[in-house]
């Protein structure tokens, strides 16, 4: 699923959205609860396919819903993301600790472009 995220030393965080949804009873917290190993994968796509490139991050997710952590992952978020300074969501925060990141790119272009 697609998610927004930062970087907070060496983890990535996101957080859950405020949305219309009947439940805050996620899938993907519920996921997270029973097996906390994920899978981050950022990619970038470009007509100009020597710019083409991703990386996967391999991590142990824990979901931290303390006031602390949501303003520390808003705080990281607000600067990539316009949404977020005018509308903060309330959380929780999903913080991936990571554990090996892979990727591949094109060429070196896309990893210096």
């Amino acid at each position: 699923m697609p998610v927004v995220f930062a970087l907070i030393g060496g983890n990535v965080v996101s957080v859950v959205d405020d949305k219309p949804k009947t439940t805050r009873r996620l899938q993907r917290l519920a996921n997270i609860a029973a097996d906390p190993r994920v899978a981050l994968l950022v990619d970038v796509y470009d007509d100009d396919w020597d710019l083409l490139w991703w990386v996967r991050v391999d991590a142990v997710a824990s979901v931290r819903s303390e006031p602390e952590a949501l303003a520390a992952a808003l705080a990281a978020l607000r600067p990539r993301y316009p949404q977020y300074r005018t509308s903060s969501p309330s959380g929780p925060v999903i913080e991936l600790h990571v554990q090996r990141l892979s990727g591949w790119a094109a060429s070196s272009a896309a990893v210096t472009g």
